[in-house]
């Protein structure tokens, strides 16, 4: 039995799979493959089609907010947004709290002044900064809802009048939120919405236009929005995959049905990492992230024991970002609840013989 706790690319539902490889050899009955059909055909077109308008049904978007399918990943968004949202002079506000964040930082400070609110920085990332204050003036507020690499979640919505830009690619659609009080909203698809390959970008269309540089028409967020995600050709496959995944949440009774299942999930563990002294958990309780949790154990030896075991027993991804250490357990959608028991035990089996 092998159990997928990757942070990313990371677990796919078994239905998406299953579908998925009847589509390689045979895209719904047409004897074509998914990895062979013209992008701009009714094939493709309906694929794209669904999955707009399903990301849309699930994410309750009222008729202002388009969204997108695109290249580059969310790393591209840390210079498309600044490039489209902010003019020289003018001030975007950012909140450093994690790795992804600081590099959202560096790239936004190429296209105007970047003013850092606050950051966690001080403490390794181990919290999420509250009590800022976001100047008034600023283009937009951008912030990261779900660190991957550090393992803390920001669960409320800051209270501004500043357009919100928010990265949510490590918990886009695990939890009930309000998605249309963001003006943008960006996640790369390999962690809760399908394959590596593309990514999700969900826009308020009065935000744009607003810039007065020029930019090349594949960074202007109008021209993919005229062209209906298609300026050039899309990556069909891993858009045909982000549509099952959608499909799949929408058919389990989407996000709050997730939520409920992702609960159970981070409460199980989080439980079993605080009974058990040997297991050190490294964020804030308030902050602690529902998608991955991060831990550490005090004795360097019993951690690779630990990792040692962990793979002999079919568990993948728990081993810690490098800039962190000691262990990472990602928990995202398709994770069942079945395979945080098993570890848990397996964890409490561990502590228990080394106690």
């Amino acid at each position: 039995m092998v159990y997928n706790f990757n942070a990313g690319p990371s677990i796919l539902p078994k239905e998406v799979f299953e579908e998925v490889s009847r589509g390689i050899l045979d895209f719904n009955g047409t004897g074509l493959s998914i990895l062979e059909i013209g992008h701009r055909t009714p094939l493709f077109q309906g694929v794209l089609d669904e999955a707009i308008a399903t990301a849309k049904e699930l994410m309750k978007l009222d008729a202002d907010h388009e969204v997108l399918f695109l290249h580059g990943g969310a790393t591209t968004q840390f210079f498309q947004i600044p490039m489209n949202l902010v003019n020289e002079g003018q001030t975007a506000a950012y909140l450093d709290c994690g790795t992804w964040g600081k590099k959202a930082i560096k790239e936004a400070k190429l296209y105007g002044h970047v003013e850092v609110v606050a950051s966690s920085k001080d403490k390794n990332y181990t919290y999420i900064p509250k009590g800022y204050t976001i100047p008034r003036d600023a283009a937009y507020f951008h912030y990261t809802t779900n660190n991957t690499i550090e393992g803390t979640e920001m669960f409320a919505i800051p209270e501004t009048d500043v357009p919100l830009v928010a990265d949510m690619s490590s918990d886009i659609l695990s939890r009930v939120t309000d998605f249309n009080k963001h003006a943008l909203i960006y996640a790369g698809a390999q962690k809760n919405i399908g394959a590596a390959g593309v990514t999700m970008v969900v826009l308020r269309k009065d935000i744009l236009g607003k810039v007065n540089r020029a930019m090349p028409g594949m960074l202007d967020y109008r021209e993919h929005i005229a062209a209906g995600s298609m300026l050039n050709t899309p990556p069909v496959f891993a858009i045909y995959v982000c549509m099952l995944t959608l499909r799949w949440l929408k058919n389990l009774g989407g996000i709050p049905a997730i939520e409920a299942v992702n609960t159970k999930k981070a409460d199980l563990l989080y439980s079993t990492l605080d009974s058990l002294p040997i297991f050190r958990p490294t964020v804030v309780k308030e902050d602690r992230s529902k998608m991955n949790a991060v831990f550490v154990m005090d004795d360097p030896a019993l951690e690779k024991e630990f990792q040692d075991l962990c793979k002999a027993e079919g568990m993948y991804g728990v081993k810690g970002h490098r800039s962190v250490g000691g262990f990472r357990v990602s928990l995202y959608n398709a994770l069942p609840l079945s395979s945080v028991e098993v570890l848990t035990q397996l964890m409490t089996q561990f502590a228990h013989k080394k106690a």
